[in-house]
């Protein structure tokens, strides 16, 4: 197993919903939104809601023990989230929970409980109140072998912990709640069989796993083609998931990319950094690096082509550039400044740049003999990445689109 490797998608999955732009504490975002991804919940809240929230997580894969002496190691991560108040201000921070079973063989059937509790605790630093409740919950593994080498693992992990008798407040049962849970299954010996992509002599057991608020999938060297290690995560995951070497740090808000929150965090105001300074270390780590980002390391996160094919440019880009065009009597060329005046309103950007000032980058004629000006907006923080030609910071505009200034 490649550890550092599982290591960094592990925790990627771990802190994914953590903390939500705009990484302050007083966006309603962050005050509602926040521990969604793989919550279990306790079972006493649970059968009040009627089982709409769950109070468990099932794991269900295949393992080849062709050695007839491989072993499973299953490792449950999650976070507890932990009240912190100072003042009247109350957040909820997160502490990283971990359960490891021992190693149990293979080749044998074998079904087992394993109890745990991570006690309440209390503690006050300065004016820093810190408070966790007690949690409770159990593992139970079950090992049955099928045919041949072939083994079929299930795990399912159960959240016991008691709750108030007073059971609508909503921050007293999250935090109860096992949050972001996922497993990890390490076979030493054995080769996890891909759910996605199943061997054909395995595809009828595959289809027979049933996983519950988990996805498992392949993780390790897929260049080596690593199969001893399997992550079951709440998020949905291909098989061998990477981060990509582009990234500079996690920034924990889902559906969201690197760069567009790197840009927001670089345009907070001076009081909304200043909140988001005050959060927690988490926010305070993505405010000092997208501050103190290099130029080199912004660029790299707009794009990395990963496979060039050959392609007709002519055809692709039949635009002919020119050194000017003339608008309403003033020739225009590349560097003058113009002012947007959409038309054609072709999408929401076309109502966003309305009036917008915005820098000419160059002149260019289609097939048709139409002169469009590419430009870039001249307040845009990635106004540089624009000017290189790259996409997204870079828009069209015809000749009556734009007013010289």
């Amino acid at each position: 197993m490649n550890r550092e490797l599982v290591d960094k998608i592990v925790n990627a999955v771990l802190y994914e919903g953590y903390i939500l732009y705009p990484y302050r504490a007083s966006s309603k975002k962050n005050q509602r939104e926040r521990f969604t991804f793989g919550r279990i919940y306790p079972q006493e809240y649970s059968d009040a809601e009627n089982g709409r929230e769950p109070c468990l997580m099932q794991t269900e894969c295949l393992v080849s023990d062709e050695s007839h002496d491989a072993a499973i190691e299953i490792t449950v991560r999650f976070l507890q989230p932990l009240a912190r108040k100072t003042g009247e201000e109350v957040w909820l921070e997160a502490i990283e929970r971990e359960v490891k079973l021992a190693p149990v063989p293979l080749n044998v059937p074998i079904k087992q409980v394993h109890e745990f509790t991570f006690p309440a605790a209390h503690s006050v630093d300065e004016e820093i109140t810190r408070n966790n409740e007690m949690i409770c919950g159990r593992i139970e593994l079950e090992i049955r072998p099928l045919e041949q080498a072939l083994v079929k693992i299930k795990a399912r992990v159960l959240n016991e912990s008691p709750v108030p008798t007073q059971m609508d407040n909503q921050d007293e049962v999250l935090m109860r709640t096992f949050a972001s849970t996922h497993t990890i299954l390490h076979a030493p010996g054995g080769e996890f069989v891909s759910l996605l992509d199943p061997d054909p002599d395995c595809l009828e057991w595959a289809r027979e796993c049933r996983n519950v608020g988990s996805w498992p999938v392949l993780v390790g060297d897929k260049e080596k083609r690593e199969r001893d290690t399997m992550l079951s995560s709440p998020i949905i995951l291909y098989d061998y998931p990477q981060i990509a070497p582009e990234s500079a740090g996690d920034l924990f808000d889902s559906t969201e990319i690197d760069e567009i929150l790197t840009l927001r965090v670089q345009a907070l105001s001076d009081t909304e950094k200043i909140e988001m300074r005050r959060v927690d270390e988490q926010a305070r780590k993505i405010l000092e690096r997208a501050e103190n980002l290099r130029p080199e390391e912004f660029l790299k996160m707009h794009g990395t082509l990963r496979e060039v094919r050959k392609t007709n440019d002519e055809f692709f880009n039949p635009a002919q550039r020119r050194n000017s065009a003339t608008v309403n009597g003033v020739t225009l060329k590349a560097g003058d400044r113009v002012r947007i005046r959409p038309k054609r309103r072709a999408d929401v950007m076309d109502i966003a740049l309305e009036g917008k000032i915005a820098i000419i980058e160059a002149v260019e004629e289609d097939v048709d003999k139409n002169v469009h000006f590419a430009v870039v907006i001249e307040d845009d923080p990635g106004r540089d990445i624009g000017l290189m030609r790259h996409i997204g910071h870079r828009f069209f505009y015809a000749a009556d689109e734009v007013e010289p200034l």
